[in-house]
């Protein structure tokens, strides 16, 4: 109701049966989201009203071991969106220069050498 975003990590670690449940529940409030401004949706027998501004969101890492593949209705509710590795050089260089440093791309090479340096030296903890 409050326009809450939720993001589900590992969403596909979920045992398959539970899925198809919460798969009902995702599109009862999607068919709600079609409708239009705060209408009601059906959950557990309880009427509750979607907000236009609510956003579900997963994340899955397919391929490992113990997790599954989405069922295809539940599959179908998601788009799906690739991530990759940040250019941690530029983030740093764009930052550095909103703060107006006029070395920018100099500093950002420095920035960006200690932070490798220090990921390799140091532990994931």
């Amino acid at each position: 109701m409050s326009g809450t975003w939720g993001c589900f990590d590992e969403f596909n670690r979920i045992l398959v049966d539970v899925l198809s449940v919460i798969t009902t529940y995702i599109d009862s409030i999607f068919q709600a989201l079609r409708q239009g401004d705060m209408k009601d949706c059906q959950i557990n027998e309880k009427t509750c009203k979607v907000s236009e501004n609510v956003g579900l969101f997963i994340t899955m890492n397919p391929g490992y071991a113990g997790r599954t593949e989405l069922p295809d209705n539940l599959s179908a509710l998601f788009r799906p969106v690739a991530m990759m590795v940040p250019d941690f050089f530029m983030i740093s260089k764009i930052e550095l220069m909103a703060e107006g440093f006029q070395l920018s791309e100099k500093l950002a090479g420095k920035i960006t050498t200690i932070y490798e340096i220090m990921s390799k030296q140091l532990s994931k903890q």
